[in-house]
């Protein structure tokens, strides 16, 4: 079995700064393709799709490159300017460059946008619109109270598959379930809608967190969206932060059923990115 990790970043400080990155903490240092390479084939993962990490123009063309130079990567999911009135020519160009092949997606930060309905914008819609009509998927990275706008916009544009990121960061440190559960339930009525078991390690707590604590999660997005609309996710290297690459991976198959391993660490991926 082709397992994929849909979800995991790099970085290289010495090209530019992340600024989300707290002053002393263990991710200011630079996370490289090689560094990656050793992390995956030590956990048996075969394929990945290299996620944004900043909202600048300049990353996505070198994500590309790293894509082509790399086998390991197989996607890439970039950043544009949803509301620039050429994107639809950007993403062209895009798909242009070296590696332009491996763009399979486009996400912003929406959970930076003080802006609810963000997503609703009509310049952002049109933007939208022309990742559809690109071929592309687009990333939700969205923190709860968004997540009805991600609904509507999921139910607005039918033609345009929306991945939700880390399950749309529920509150697991505070054990709460709702309203974040019956949201994320609408979202995944929608066809168009995919979620990826990712990022949970670190919306635990950091000191008594079990897998117990992220069982109710897991459980509510298997339940609504169903393993062939899964996919699993490391986050890496922010998972770092409470768990290694191995263990974000064998926590994930401890919280579903082998019989759905197949789907969730991989042909979901392959399928809704086009590996």
């Amino acid at each position: 079995m082709t397992v994929v990790d849909a979800h995991h970043h790099l970085w290289d400080l010495s090209v530019r700064d992340q600024d989300w990155i707290g002053r002393g903490s263990p991710l200011r240092r630079d996370f490289t393709a090689g560094d990656l390479l050793a992390e995956a084939r030590a956990a048996g993962v075969d394929r990945t799709v290299l996620v944004q990490t900043v909202t600048v123009a300049e990353e996505t063309p070198e994500f590309l490159a790293l894509a082509a130079e790399h086998e390991v990567i197989a996607g890439v999911v970039g950043w544009t300017d949803l509301t620039r009135p050429d994107v639809a020519d950007e993403l062209a160009r895009l798909r242009e460059l070296p590696g332009g092949r491996y763009l399979k997606g486009v996400r912003h930060q929406v959970q930076s946008e003080p802006d609810p309905e963000w997503l609703l914008r009509a310049d952002v819609r049109r933007g939208l619109a022309a990742v559809a009509e690109a071929g592309l998927v687009y990333d939700l990275v969205v923190v709860p109270h968004q997540l009805p706008a991600c609904a509507k916009a999921a139910a607005a544009l039918p033609e345009l598959t929306f991945v939700l990121d880390h399950l749309g960061k529920p509150p697991i440190a505070a054990g709460a379930l709702e309203p974040w559960a019956s949201d994320v339930r609408v979202l995944a009525a929608l066809p168009n809608t995919v979620c990826k078991l990712s990022g949970m390690v670190t919306e635990a707590d950091p000191v008594s967190g079990t897998v117990d604590d992220l069982r109710p999660y897991a459980h509510t997005v298997l339940e609504a969206f169903g393993p062939a609309r899964l996919m699993f996710g490391s986050d890496w290297p922010v998972c770092t932060l409470a768990a290694s690459y191995g263990e974000v991976l064998d926590l994930a198959r401890q919280l579903t059923d082998p019989g759905d391993h197949a789907q969730i660490f991989g042909t979901t991926a392959v399928r809704v990115y086009d590996l």
